[in-house]
């Protein structure tokens, strides 16, 4: 009996050490420190505060949905990359959206990505120069469509105006104004391209493709 009381004491004994000891282990990999990489826009410092919740937790259990649902909650993410370092580092690349222009509708005023995603507008110094849209965003995503097509370098714009009859505006930095006929304007795209260098238009600054096949310059 007394045998039998010795050797439960000591499985016990064994089996709370080695259960402490697998504690001790454990949280030997809780996060202590976040390390963020190739953000531009996005403060580091303001990143490493929105993902506080996630300090302390484990890096063998951690769920990297908690992480996504933390970062995307900045219009500016596109997406990311996380590493684990052990025993106590969590690495994540941010990958930025790319603004190509500003998005004013209804009042409101947004950046717009490259691939026509809402970002929250700041006044970021990096932007000043960027292009203003004075339309919605499902209409210019088509727009956009036609001027990859047309291989319009966008670059050379400065303003884009939607009406209510869906017909389009593009203002050149040079001031020029090409008017945009409602439907097929991608050869009305390419005739601007091929004559606006030519001297004998360069004194013109409306360039007006609203009747079809008829440009009408002013």
């Amino acid at each position: 009996m007394k045998n039998r009381i010795f050797i439960a004491a000591s499985l016990f004994l064994i089996l709370s050490t080695v259960t402490s000891q697998q504690k001790i282990l454990i949280s030997n990999f809780n996060v202590k420190e976040i390390e963020i990489e190739n953000n531009l826009f996005l403060k580091e410092k303001d990143l490493k505060r929105q993902l506080i919740p996630i300090y302390g937790k484990n890096l063998l259990s951690l769920n990297n949905a908690n992480i996504e649902k933390i970062l995307l909650k900045n219009s500016f993410v596109e997406s990311f990359h996380i590493k684990k370092k052990y025993p106590d580092t969590l690495k994540i690349k941010i990958y930025e959206k790319k603004p190509i222009a500003i998005l004013i509708n209804k009042k409101k005023k947004f950046y717009l990505s490259d691939k026509i995603d809402l970002i929250k507008f700041e006044n970021l110094q990096n932007f000043q120069n960027l292009p203003y849209i004075l339309g919605n965003k499902k209409e210019f995503k088509t727009l956009y469509k036609n001027l990859k097509i047309a291989k319009f370098p966008t670059e050379l714009i400065k303003n884009y105006t939607l009406y209510e009859s869906k017909r389009w505006d593009l203002q050149t930095k040079d001031k020029k104004i090409i008017k945009l006929p409602i439907k097929n304007y991608i050869s009305s795209l390419k005739n601007f391209m091929m004559i606006k260098n030519d001297k004998n238009f360069t004194k013109y600054l409306i360039f007006d493709y609203r009747i079809e096949n008829q440009l009408i310059l002013k």
